[in-house]
């Protein structure tokens, strides 16, 4: 199976991806101008977006994995299997 050619990914998935900045864009906007925007810029989930914007910068191949990897949580051995309800 050949992968689409670049221009006809662009054409397809460009209003897509276009949404999606802009949804990125509003809610650091609703972020911004909260009444407590100072205190939240130091929680380390903004770091995470911001960590993972600077990803999608960059021009090398694999940012859906570095980004996948920003937000996972590392594995733990220890982690009990959650019983049945």
């Amino acid at each position: 199976m050949q992968p689409l050619p670049a221009s006809a990914v662009l054409s397809a998935y460009f209003l897509e991806a276009r949404s999606k900045l802009l949804d990125v864009a509003a809610f650091l906007d609703r972020i911004q101008r909260g009444p407590e925007s100072a205190a939240t810029l130091a929680d380390p989930r903004l770091g995470r977006i911001r960590e993972a914007l600077e990803v999608l910068l960059a021009t090398e191949g694999g940012r859906a994995e570095q980004i996948q990897q920003i937000f996972s949580i590392e594995y733990d051995a220890n982690w009990s299997v959650p019983a049945p309800k």
